[in-house]
């Protein structure tokens, strides 16, 4: 009972994080003066004197990630997807977690005062890492949505969990192609495109959080033992076990043995 309070504590990370990292950068941002939603990514909130709390919103959201990974172990072991999709969504946290450590360079005209094209000269190499973990966050998502798509299609009425897992690592996908295209042009609504993908990838997960959480209290498949005097499961096994050996006629010992 206590290991699966603790898997379901676990699961439950998994459904509070998007929502959580969403608010702050929505609430943040709708804030910030001279920064645009629709054009600056959410990124560039790490950046300013109230830039700190960006950062935690990265580091907070990538540790509860960690913790959803291991509950999804936890759920899923040793059936189908119980490695590789932890694994998948532990890869997405800890990025997010790093993401926050390294920040991106003042650019784009954010912080205000920054020029349109930077600072100058080359990025810095936190900037880099940035880049190179965003890219790794948000390949994560659509791999464990193929990984949880194939476990949908293995279970009785999953097709249509199976399609959303692959329609949601489509779009996904698809998203970060036109976000990276859009940032690229420097195109006024990079900023839009980065937050559909956001809403994309982390309903997602939210979703599956909550797949799991239902699957915990309601396994699939699993039926109702019959149950024995006092509400104890019946153990057939068990009960044949306890049951006196039977003796053909005329091979009683003496004395009743």
């Amino acid at each position: 009972m206590r290991a699966r309070r603790l898997t379901r504590a676990l699961l439950a990370c998994g459904a509070a994080a998007p929502a959580l990292f969403i608010l702050v950068f929505l609430l943040d941002g709708a804030t910030r003066a001279g920064y645009d939603p629709t054009y600056h990514p959410v990124s560039a909130l790490s950046l300013g004197e109230r830039g700190w709390l960006q950062i935690v919103n990265f580091v907070l959201t990538g540790l509860l990630l960690l913790a959803f990974a291991v509950g999804m172990r936890r759920a899923l072991h040793p059936g189908s997807a119980g490695t590789w999709g932890p694994v998948a969504v532990a890869v997405f946290g800890l990025g997010l977690l790093l993401s926050g450590t390294f920040v991106m360079d003042p650019m784009r005209g954010y912080p205000p005062g920054t020029s349109r094209g930077g600072g100058g000269g080359d990025p810095s190499w936190h900037h880099m890492l940035h880049d190179n973990l965003g890219l790794v966050v948000f390949l994560s998502v659509p791999l464990a949505c193929v990984v949880l798509a194939r476990r949908s299609l293995g279970r009785p009425g999953g097709r249509g969990w199976a399609a959303y897992d692959l329609l949601s690592g489509v779009a996904g996908l698809g998203l970060l192609v036109a976000f990276g295209t859009a940032w690229e042009v420097d195109h006024r609504s990079a900023g839009l495109i980065q937050r559909a993908m956001i809403l994309v990838d982390w309903a997602w997960v939210t979703v599956l959080a909550l797949r799991l959480l239902i699957g915990l209290r309601n396994p699939a498949g699993r039926s109702a033992a019959p149950t024995g005097r006092g509400g104890r499961r019946a153990d057939p096994v068990g009960d044949l076990r306890a049951q006196p050996r039977s003796r053909l006629p005329g091979t009683e010992l003496p004395n009743g043995r």
